[in-house]
């Protein structure tokens, strides 16, 4: 429990991340003038799938649980070290 913030912050940005680009690969499929508009179904899962790698490798450090409510909880328990 030495790295708390170093923990919280990773998983802050992490969740950030994986919102942020999940949520605008959608965007760019539904949205009318883009370049990505009508991507298709295989676009968005792609999308989503980097979103996640991308949330898991910048929240590395807190365990890439890509949910605060787990990690608070692990560390409540006295679990995550």
């Amino acid at each position: 429990m030495d790295n708390l913030g170093i923990d919280f912050l990773s998983e802050l940005v992490g969740t950030a991340l994986l919102v942020l680009l999940g949520c605008g690969v959608v965007a760019n499929v539904a949205l009318i003038r883009t370049k990505g508009f009508n991507g298709g179904f295989l676009m968005v899962n792609i999308g989503w799938g980097l979103a996640v790698f991308a949330g898991v490798i910048v929240a590395y450090a807190s365990g890439a649980h890509l949910n605060p409510a787990v990690t608070l909880g692990l560390v409540a328990n006295g679990a995550k070290s």
